[in-house]
């Protein structure tokens, strides 16, 4: 009963689209469990350049089913574009696209209220997308949600939507001083969500339950990344969701018995995006240098990435939390002419030297990252496919992650294409280049 879990295991942004697109080849189902449309994809294959935002990165492969965990909240409007984007690019979908009933929506209050929040923050800005990600879970919890299976029978809904906007638009008013949303203006989307979502929202919990027990291959598409988890990530400055593998049960509904094999894709170095602490940030013209070269710009948002040297520290503790059978290491061509690159290995907090990956905020802020030095490569790791034709001191440098971060690094991507990869060793019995 194989499902593989692929998750982000830094920050976010380490390259899972390229990841799932390769690894989804050999799936019968790719399933996204968490998050929202705050998460940004890129595949790069013999159909384009794509990005995506909530549809899984398997809808290349003519018999991959895509499905939309009750994990996810959905932006109907995001998604209805996206799915017209991909039948405008020649991509079929039809069949092939499922969205669980229980998955929230996202309404155009919760968009309101999230930019209204994050005004209200000022300095003390969390960096969200405002993209309504986090209103939405808090309503999912307040038990005031609107979920996939309601736009089913939309003219029931109609009166629960409004006292939810009641109560909503008071708030927006009187505590945010915006402007009220209009309640024709909701009811008229769920009218049109409801005619043209109906046809792809289905118990996706059945599906996948249906395909394990038929030994079929299951990919669990992790967005975000683990550091941003909302239990164990940089809290406040954190995710709405659980990006971690226990996400990928609860947001599919399924046992962790099934899980076989669990990856963590890593950036050969750290990138976040808005507030929240980046211990080994480069404040300096090394970190512009990477972020041009690189390219470190938001899919979702366009807002440039902070860059700094890779973290073990927090790639350790990312290991202990979700415990990867594997590791892939993404964007180590982007080190290529470096003279020497480094790599965090510990703490120095308050005088003392610390391995572990401080819970509390205060304490990580006061963090500075200790060095280790290794010599850098002059000869290009771009589009290599075989581990041994890694220049030396980048084959040590693989190496070295791999004692810092206590996991097998099993995958290196050396490029955006799919052809652009080195297989170490199998991650999981789907993986193929």
């Amino acid at each position: 009963m194989p499902a593989y879990a692929v998750l982000g295991a830094q920050w976010g942004d380490e390259g899972k689209g390229k990841i799932i697109d390769v690894l989804a080849r050999d799936a019968d189902i790719v399933a996204r469990f968490s998050g929202g449309n705050n998460a940004g994809h890129t595949v790069v294959n013999e159909d384009g350049k794509f990005s995506f935002h909530l549809v899984p990165c398997g809808v290349f492969w003519p018999k991959t089913i895509n499905v939309i965990g009750n994990g996810v909240v959905v932006d109907p409007d995001v998604l209805l574009d996206e799915i017209d984007s991909l039948r405008e690019r020649g991509i079929d979908i039809d069949g092939r696209l499922v969205v669980s009933d229980r998955a929230h929506i996202i309404m155009p209050y919760h968009v309101a209220l999230d930019m209204l929040a994050e005004q209200a923050r000022g300095n003390n800005a969390i960096g969200t997308t405002g993209k309504g990600i986090g209103p939405t879970y808090a309503d999912k919890a307040a038990r005031t949600g609107i979920r996939a299976a309601d736009l089913l029978d939309v003219e029931a809904l109609l009166p629960r939507l409004e006292r939810i906007l009641e109560h909503t638009n008071a708030v927006i008013t009187k505590v945010y001083g915006g402007s009220p949303v209009s309640k024709e203006e909701v009811f008229d989307k769920c009218r049109n969500w409801a005619e043209r979502m109906a046809p792809i929202i289905a118990p996706v919990e059945k599906i996948i339950h249906t395909a394990l027990k038929a030994n079929k291959n299951v990919l669990l598409e992790g967005a975000q990344g683990a550091l941003l988890d909302l239990d164990h990530g940089t809290y406040p400055f954190v995710t709405s969701s659980n990006p971690t593998v226990g996400g990928a049960c609860i947001g599919l509904g399924m046992s962790p018995i099934h899980i076989a094999g669990i990856t963590g894709v890593f950036k050969a170095y750290s990138t976040r995006v808005g507030g929240g602490p980046l211990p080994t940030e480069l404040l300096d013209d090394t970190g512009e240098y990477i972020r041009d070269l690189a390219q470190e710009f938001g899919v979702t948002t366009g807002r440039p990435r902070r860059v700094g040297w890779f973290d073990g520290v927090a790639a350790r503790y990312s290991v202990e939390v979700n415990g990867y059978t594997s590791a892939i290491l993404t964007r180590l061509d982007v080190l290529d002419s470096f003279d020497s690159v480094k790599i965090c290995t510990h703490y120095e907090l308050d005088g003392n030297v610390v391995d572990e990956f401080p819970g509390g905020l205060a304490a990580l802020e006061r963090c500075k990252p200790i060095y280790e030095e290794m010599p850098g490569w002059d000869s290009p790791t771009a589009s290599i496919t075989n581990f041994e034709q890694l220049p030396t001191e980048a084959h040590n440098y693989v190496e070295r992650l791999q004692e810092v971060i206590g996991c097998n690094i099993d995958l290196i991507s050396t490029g955006p294409h799919r052809h652009e990869t080195i297989v170490v060793r199998p991650v999981i019995n789907v993986a193929s280049a």
